[in-house]
């Protein structure tokens, strides 16, 4: 008879057979389907067999249950079988629309009826993908071009094809790409990167990104690189109007210009899953917003939607940034030389105000403060509301948790109730911002929610959505969620 050790350790042992099936069943439908599945958002593309396993325990934070492995292999291979076109799959929620759902039917045939948009559909309109070109390759543009890598894919998305810099060293190149191998924050690139010096190029995990040198945005000719038609994503933040971002407008093989940073003037600056239908053929120039924008813009939404919002403060305890000394030194903005590494500084945000750029019906409802932290990333949004329709802590943290899983924000807002969880817990998370549900204080028409975001990776997701939504290439999200806007697949 088994001690309960042994038992448990078969039991191990069973779910690692298990998730070894998967892989090569998850690794085709990605590289020959262009079919990204997930669970809850966790993406299982490249993942090891403990990866597999650790995405479907996270399941019980959803669902109250672990996913059974033995629900989703046979999903999977099922899958494997239907020749799907590009899309994204979220394997848990369908499993779990099979049970609810699925009655008198097949697995076969659940599928063929879920996803019948996909189905036969493998390889039927594919068009080439859409180049893309990072100006700059500080935090957030090597954020950017880990996950576009990672979604290569077989090359009908997004396509990066080169990084624009100005030269610092003689080896510049080799500093280049291993600040692309290794982060302190984010941990070791998965994969391998190797470096031509002779040609000035990187080659990561199969995409070939030429390194061009240049300090003048106007005078670069990509297609003397065969590139065409690109997307330009500006990621330095040294020009935020129309006049300064147009300057990529006049290269030759570029078509739209996409700013990481919140812009100027009548620029559209887009919160995925809020605005990003406000894109049209036409815009080329767009923003996305700031990370505190995008992690706060959609739950003020849920928010404003249900209960109503009067007014509000949001107050914001941010990670420290580059632009912030490492020591005592000047700087021309307030506070900002005080070091980073000893002090909280209080500094100024207009975010408060920019949620109005895409939340026109907040315009003039919000204030905002920030204060700077000595931590690297990961931070939080206090959000303070007065409500026009009162309401308790666990209605108000209920219909968020829906919001989450069930809405067309589901891509945006995450909710989280543990009572252990800290800022380092949320790094690598690609949710917009991630609600704190412990914390919640509601009295009647007053509210206070915490909302964390990694300000770094979390904002990334959102800009690569964005990216997406001005290339076209997003493919259809499944199961679909009922009544809501069609969101991104990343």
């Amino acid at each position: 008879m088994l001690q309960e050790s042994d038992l448990a350790r078969a039991t191990w042992i069973d779910r690692e057979a298990l998730a070894e099936a998967m892989i090569p069943l998850i690794g085709r439908l990605y590289r020959e389907n262009n079919v990204v599945t997930s669970v809850h958002g966790r993406g299982l593309v490249n993942q090891s067999v403990v990866g597999l396993l650790k995405a479907h325990r996270f399941a019980r934070h959803i669902d109250d249950v672990e996913l059974p492995l033995g629900e989703t292999l046979p999903l999977l291979q099922a899958l494997s079988t239907l020749r799907l076109g590009a899309a994204s799959i979220d394997v848990a929620r369908l499993a779990q629309a099979y049970k609810l759902e699925g009655a008198g039917q097949s697995l076969d045939e659940f599928l063929r009826e879920q996803l019948a948009d996909v189905v036969e559909r493998q390889g039927i309109g594919e068009k080439d993908g859409t180049d893309v070109v990072l100006y700059g390759f500080g935090r957030i543009g090597r954020l950017l071009a880990r996950i576009l890598i990672s979604h290569a894919g077989g090359g009908q998305g997004l396509r990066l094809r080169a990084v624009v810099v100005r030269r610092g060293s003689d080896n510049d190149l080799i500093k280049r790409a291993s600040l692309l191998r290794r982060d302190s924050v984010h941990g070791p690139f998965e994969g391998t990167i190797t470096v031509d010096t002779d040609n000035n190029t990187i080659l990561a995990n199969g995409t070939l990104i030429q390194v061009i040198y240049s300090s003048d945005p106007a005078t670069v000719d990509y297609t003397k690189y065969g590139i065409h038609d690109a997307v330009v994503v500006d990621n330095t933040g040294r020009w935020r109007d129309a006049p300064g971002l147009s300057q990529h407008l006049a290269c030759p093989g570029v078509s739209r210009v996409l700013l990481t940073a919140p812009g100027k003037g009548a620029l559209k600056n887009i919160v995925h899953g809020i605005n990003h239908t406000d894109i049209t053929p036409e815009d080329t120039i767009v923003t996305a917003a700031s990370c505190t924008t995008n992690a706060i813009t959609p739950v003020l939404k849920a928010v404003n939607d249900r209960f109503g919002i009067v007014d509000g403060h949001v107050e914001t305890v941010h990670s420290f940034t580059n632009d912030q000394n490492l020591i005592d030194n000047f700087h021309s903005g307030d506070r900002r030389g005080r070091s980073a590494a000893l002090n909280m500084v209080l500094t100024e945000t207009g975010a408060a105000k920019a949620v109005a750029k895409a939340l026109p019906e907040l315009a003039g409802k919000l204030t905002g403060n920030a204060i700077r932290v000595p931590t690297p990333d990961v931070s939080m949004a206090i959000l303070n509301l007065t409500l026009a329709n009162g309401t308790t802590r666990d209605e108000l943290n209920t219909y968020l948790r829906t919001m989450s899983l069930h809405s067309g924000l589901h891509k945006q807002i995450d909710y989280i109730d543990s009572p252990e969880v800290v800022s380092s817990d949320f790094l690598g998370s690609r949710r917009a911002g991630i609600v704190d549900g412990l914390a919640t204080i509601c009295t009647e028409n007053k509210a206070v929610l915490y909302v964390w975001y990694d300000n770094e990776f979390g904002y990334s997701c959102q800009v690569i959505r964005v990216l997406e939504e001005m290339a076209g290439v997003h493919p259809p999200v499944f199961p679909k969620v009922p009544n809501a806007e069609p969101v991104a697949a990343f």
